[in-house]
């Protein structure tokens, strides 16, 4: 079988590293490539898919719109987010799916705290979007962005009763969720946000710590680094391409590794 991640630039991706991880695990022979596709690329792979000479794909930047496009089959609330990660065709349709969500509930499971517990999400993208439809109807849930009006924008699109806090502004209490860049490059998050946390799930990631999974460290507070949410999704992949469930913990112990 078939599998890879389409994107570009896309050598950075730790999906390959992850996947044949996952088939070493299960003893599946399976290959899991990188397929570096530029814009106007993105219809190569899906009659790739179409004709069956891939399994299936993971998608990310700048295809994941694109992505969403070509998906026949997806539920609601896919619609509302607007992207799609996963791709893969059954029954003669092309299925889409964005597993981001499950990376979210998982590194969320990891912090061990109550289910009920307040979410305030970080970011207006499509990254945020994917944690307001993780969290929604499970906890309070309230979202900040550096542009309020976008995230309102985002707020309204998604359907969600999130309340909508300044950029700087947060409540008290509750597990914060920075789905903005800020930290893979050493940037700071507002000042005082984790010191007021109960837990932290950081989707940044990259060779080094992230300021704010450092202070949660320094503090003693439940946190998941972006490696955590990758794994989780990978795992979600996984399972949809293959039918069969790997632990995430093992997509991230390949991730790390890497």
């Amino acid at each position: 079988m078939r599998f890879g991640v389409v994107g570009y630039p896309i050598s950075h991706s730790r999906s390959p590293a992850m996947h044949t991880a996952g088939y070493e695990h299960i003893g599946m022979d399976a290959v899991y490539e990188l397929i570096e596709t530029p814009a106007d690329g993105f219809g190569e792979v899906v009659a790739m898919l179409r004709d069956g000479s891939l399994d299936g794909v993971n998608v990310t930047m700048p295809h994941k719109h694109n992505a969403c496009v070509a998906a026949e089959v997806m539920d609601d609330a896919l619609e509302r987010l607007g992207a799609v990660n996963t791709l893969v065709v059954k029954n003669g349709a092309t299925v889409g799916s964005n597993t981001d969500i499950d990376g979210v509930e998982h590194a969320i499971s990891r912090l061990g705290l109550p289910p009920d517990t307040a979410v305030h999400v970080l970011g207006s993208g499509g990254a945020a979007a994917a944690a307001i439809i993780a969290t929604h109807g499970t906890c309070p849930v309230s979202m900040s962005g550096r542009s309020v009006q976008r995230t309102e924008e985002l707020r309204q699109r998604l359907e969600s009763d999130a309340a909508v806090f300044a950029w700087g502004t947060w409540p008290k209490n509750a597990i914060v969720i920075n789905a903005t860049p800020l930290g893979m490059h050493g940037e700071r998050l507002p000042d005082g946000l984790i010191e007021d946390c109960v837990g932290l799930v950081d989707m940044p990631y990259g060779d080094a710590v992230t300021p704010a999974v450092h202070t949660a460290e320094t503090r003693g507070i439940p946190y998941a680094d972006g490696l955590v949410m990758l794994a989780g999704q990978a795992a979600e992949a996984f399972r949809i391409f293959t039918g069969v469930e790997v632990p995430a913990e093992v997509m991230e112990s390949a991730a790390r590794q890497r």
